[in-house]
């Protein structure tokens, strides 16, 4: 689960972290409140929506040549007038795809007198099983294209889980992003809060794009992206209610709610598969023979019937889904409740597009029985090959 920046920034504050003063708006209403609240003069107006690159983002409804998603503002009467301009624009960024978000949150904060950005993020990672620190000198929006370009500028510090973010490896992340005092004492200060912050709350990234040094020489975080992991959820009240359901597809909030694996996509073949990996598979095959998968959606080992009715109809509501991809392999899952599940959901919602079914494992006669009698037009197939080019014909005539 992601959050927007000014929730972040709340939590990084609580931890010690320095942010800077800033108060999120919901309405154009809000915007002379918001900014009398802070010292001025000067103002930063940041659109708060879950993608990155908005200070380069564009406004669907606005003139190509108007400002960003994060604007300065150098008084008052300008916090207004952008205010104005972004809440319930549309802001297409690298980030979102040309259909973009729209804005109906801004975060209204201080100004600060910027000498150098820097970047720095924790994460999880795999290959060496920690958590770890991603830092560099070259920080602001084009972190990817340093990655790209300069990979030796970018030091990753994986943490020893048992002593933490010692001396040793904070004055490492120090010597990598050449803090010179203040900022070194800072850094010392920060680097084990942020890490503290990240462990506790169970973070899958924390990511500070830029980490500021002030031209008093002081440390400052700048921006802040926040993403959580959902298997810990059941406890940490505090983090669900930050959820905004507003930057979440409808169908992933739905599929959720089945505790279903779904993630919207771009293509318009949808799938229904069980496992992570076959799922995965079925995605790879299915762009082998020239489509492109609507979705990632694995029901899981033990779904039940309501589970894969509830999971076909999630599939069925993308109006860009042209066909269905049915792909199990049964060990825990059984072929015939995702044939009872399948024919349940049809019945209920109708059959609009090619449908192609593949199972193969525990009771797949039984599963095979169950859709060859139940009337509809469905096509069978005997292994994935031939389900991914039975599919895609379908779809493309």
């Amino acid at each position: 689960m992601n959050i927007h920046e000014y929730q972040a920034k709340a939590l990084l504050k609580e931890y010690g972290a320095p942010v800077a003063s800033g108060v999120p708006i919901f309405s154009a209403d809000e915007a002379e409140a918001a900014a009398k609240q802070l010292p001025g003069p000067l103002y930063v107006v940041k659109s708060q929506i879950h993608a990155g690159g908005r200070g380069k983002g564009k406004f669907k409804e606005l003139d190509a040549d108007a400002k960003g998603g994060v604007r300065l503002a150098k008084s008052v009467e300008d916090v207004v007038a952008n205010a104005g301009e972004m809440l319930g624009s549309t802001l297409v960024t690298k980030q979102t795809g040309p259909a973009g978000k729209v804005v109906n949150r801004l975060y209204i904060e201080d100004g600060a007198d910027i000498d150098s950005e820097l970047y720095l993020s924790i994460l999880v990672d795999r290959t060496v099983g920690r958590v770890a620190f991603v830092a560099s000198n070259e920080g602001g929006m084009d972190i990817e294209e340093v990655a790209a370009s300069t990979p030796e500028k970018i030091l990753p510090l994986p943490i020893d889980p048992d002593a933490g973010v010692t001396e040793e490896a904070a004055a490492k992340l120090c010597d990598a992003l050449e803090l010179k005092s203040p900022a070194r004492e800072d850094g010392m200060k920060l680097f084990p809060i942020l890490y503290k912050a990240f462990t506790e709350k169970d973070m899958s990234l924390l990511e500070i794009n830029p980490l500021i040094v002030m031209t008093d020489g002081h440390l400052r975080v700048l921006d802040a992206k926040v993403s959580f992991d959902g298997n810990a959820f059941f406890r940490h009240d505090d983090v669900m209610a930050l959820r905004d359901k507003s930057e979440e597809d409808e169908k992933e909030i739905e599929a959720s709610k089945f505790d279903l694996a779904y993630v919207a996509l771009d293509g318009d073949i949808g799938c229904m598969v069980n496992g992570a990996g076959l799922a995965m598979a079925t995605m790879d095959i299915i762009k082998l023979y020239g489509a492109e998968p609507a979705n990632f959606l694995d029901v899981g080992g033990g779904a039940s019937k309501e589970k894969v009715m509830a999971a076909f109809k999630i599939i069925t509501t993308d109006s860009n889904v042209k066909g269905i991809l049915v792909n199990i392999f049964g060990g825990i899952m059984r072929c015939d409740v995702i044939a009872e599940g399948v024919v349940a959901a049809v019945k209920e919602v109708g059959l609009q597009v090619p449908l192609v079914v593949r199972l193969e494992g525990t009771n797949v006669d039984l599963g095979k029985k169950i859709i060859n009698e139940s009337g509809f037009n469905v096509i069978a197939a005997d292994d994935l090959d031939d389900a991914a080019q039975k599919i895609v014909k379908a779809v493309k005539g």
